[in-house]
């Protein structure tokens, strides 16, 4: 049976321990001792298979099965009120760690965490509304800083001096995205237009590709001939409108040129697996501390794909400019915008 929650929350709670028996080290395997820790992992919207955000938490996840001998679970919320309920069963079993993946799950891990102080919790790219909890990390990352790399690349690649940009929702994180690629651009081609439009004002904005298309395609129908998406699963239909238009388009969070071969030019990496197995590492080691971490280009947290089979359609003289455009941003003499 699929670990996702249906149903009602009081339904979902009940069912949950018999849905989810633990996942081993290798598959089929038994396990001979008890883990060194017990991880617990919540996706956000568009879940497991979005080959962008929620699988690269699961590639951190795996690794971490892998590597330092854990044992994890993980679950795949089907409404707002069962992204608690899920925080909750995990925290009520004494996971070790328990992981939020998402902005949307801020609060809920603020609620969940101050109910089980013990309990350690981390939520990636988490969004603090007041005092945080002690016993929770807010994974951030400086995504203008990625963003910017692609950006600058766009500028370099466009023919018509017009690029574009697709959000999913309207949100301060998303924006964050706008601003970095709208600088690149701009650092490469100052004359450039940059085309903005956005998914929607809900989650459920980062899980529409048939309005992606849409977008994608009426930034196209502009002029925009390289086009940059951030807005998660709806990106598939940002990829099919580029495809349809014949222009050029640019994934985000993970290495998305499988998704559309020949369209998708370069992808802006965000190291969501990094994060979430460095969390899990810290517990093991027992240095986790409540608190902030933010992570960019200096961290090896956020990068774009510039080499290899899937950076084909990149000139070397992009990649050098782009390259040496990161240099100066890991140094600090460049500082990316997070609002334009």
């Amino acid at each position: 049976m699929s670990p996702r929650l249906l149903g009602p929350v009081a339904v979902v709670l009940a069912a949950l321990a018999t849905m989810l028996p633990p996942r081993t080290r290798a598959a089929g395997s038994s396990r001979t001792h008890a883990p060194r820790a017990r991880i617990g992992l919540v996706f956000d919207v568009g879940g497991r298979g979005d080959k962008s955000f929620n699988d690269s938490a699961y590639e951190g996840l795996m690794r971490a099965e892998r590597e330092l001998d854990v044992e994890v679970r993980y679950l795949e919320p089907a409404s707002t009120e069962d992204r608690e309920a899920a925080l909750r069963l995990f925290a009520s079993q004494k996971m070790d760690l328990v992981i939020g993946v998402g902005f949307i799950f801020s609060s809920d891990v603020d609620a969940v965490a101050r109910s089980y102080p013990s309990v350690h919790f981390a939520c990636v790219d988490y969004a603090p509304s007041g005092a945080m909890p002690a016993n929770v990390l807010g994974l951030a990352f400086r995504e203008e800083e990625g963003s910017f790399l692609v950006g600058a690349a766009a500028g370099l690649l466009t023919k018509t001096e017009n690029v574009g940009f697709v959000g999913g929702m309207t949100i301060p994180l998303i924006r964050k995205f706008e601003a970095g690629y709208t600088a690149g651009a701009h650092a490469t081609c100052p004359a450039c237009t940059v085309q903005a439009a956005y998914a929607g004002a809900t989650p459920d904005a980062f899980k529409d590709p048939a309005k992606g298309k849409l977008l994608a395609i009426g930034e196209a129908s502009a002029g925009a001939d390289v086009i940059f998406h951030a807005s998660g699963s709806t990106g598939h239909g940002v990829f099919e409108g580029a495809k349809e238009m014949h222009v050029l388009a640019i994934g985000v969070d993970a290495d998305q040129h499988d998704d559309m071969p020949g369209v998708v030019v370069t992808s802006m990496i965000k190291r969501v697996d990094v994060a979430v197995f460095d969390a899990i590492e810290d517990v093991l080691a027992g240095r986790f501390h409540g608190g902030m971490r933010a992570l960019g280009l200096a961290d090896h947290a956020v990068d774009w794909v510039h080499e290899g089979p899937h950076a084909s359609g990149l000139p070397p003289a992009v990649v050098a400019r782009v390259e040496a455009l990161r240099e100066r941003v890991a140094r600090g003499e460049i500082v990316v915008p997070t609002d334009r």
